[in-house]
């Protein structure tokens, strides 16, 4: 396949790293951008990549800005909206604001990093917007709303975008992501909300103590689900004659979520068919 060139979002740590370092490894381009300065990322620099400070909450005109400087010397063929964070707590404790804030990011963000590339695609007839869901957005994690609540938002707007731009040979794509040994759940990066409701605290103490076990223990490889990602948007290795898929979960703790949810819909709609079916209006 050609050489691409990939613009990537929140590359400061964690997947966005491994994917500059992984795209790199394999012969492309990449254009790695943080928020803030773009000292944080000189490594990535060193290691041949082009970087720019792009803030994803920042107002649309600051991203179309950003974005057309980034065109002026770059043709980008892959955009992946990798930036975002956990706004953690549990549903009734975490307030409208951070739920604003975690959506900021996770899910505008992404919208207005899409749409300033859109027209650029549109023009070249191609290009591929990769999306990186979570088995958050498959099924709810308790202590995760606002998070789960992104993700989901992301698996609809996948959907549609592709439906959308299919005829201009836009193709998108969301990777559901299982837990990777990355830093989001560092405390850190992860913000937890809480209140004093002690009616609360028996699931508020359950997803404290989930939480430290897995940071620093998640399963996951990083570097193999960037690989794996970069082989799916090049049609190479394990993605080889293989249809180009609007999603993909990547391990195998995603993969038994999906499984689950999945049958568990298809159980309800097999039991309460005859309910479902009987909406319409008589004949």
């Amino acid at each position: 396949m050609p050489q691409l060139t990939w613009l990537i979002t929140g590359c400061t740590s964690g997947l966005g790293e491994a994917f500059v370092r992984g795209i790199i490894a394999r012969g492309d381009k990449v254009i790695a951008t943080t928020r803030g300065d773009v000292s944080r990322i000189s490594t990535l620099a060193e290691a041949g990549a082009k970087t720019f400070s792009l803030d994803v909450t920042a107002p649309r005109s600051e991203i179309d800005a950003v974005v057309q400087n980034i065109l002026k010397e770059n043709t980008i063929d892959v955009l992946v909206n990798n930036a975002g964070y956990v706004e953690a707590g549990l549903a009734e404790e975490v307030t409208y604001e951070n739920y604003v804030n975690q959506f900021e990011t996770n899910f505008f963000g992404v919208v207005k990093t899409t749409q300033a590339l859109l027209p650029h695609f549109r023009e070249k007839k191609s290009g591929t917007v990769v999306f990186l869901g979570s088995s958050g957005g498959l099924a709810g994690e308790p202590g995760a709303g606002p998070y789960c609540a992104t993700k989901h938002a992301l698996e609809g707007w996948n959907d549609v975008l592709r439906l959308e731009t299919a005829h201009l040979g836009i193709r998108p794509i969301i990777f559901e992501l299982g837990f990777f040994r990355t830093k989001i759940f560092n405390k850190d990066n992860l913000r937890f909300r809480t209140t004093n409701f002690s009616d609360n605290d028996p699931i508020r103490e359950l997803v404290g103590g989930m939480v430290q076990q897995v940071d620093g223990n998640q399963p996951g490889d990083p570097a193999k689900a960037v690989s794996i990602m970069v082989d799916v948007v090049k049609g190479e290795g394990v993605a080889e004659g293989k249809a180009f898929p609007n999603r993909l979960p990547l391990g195998p703790d995603c993969l038994a979520t999906l499984r689950k949810h999945r049958v568990n819909d298809l159980l309800i709609a097999n039991e309460w068919e005859e309910v479902i079916r009987s909406t319409n209006f008589d004949p």
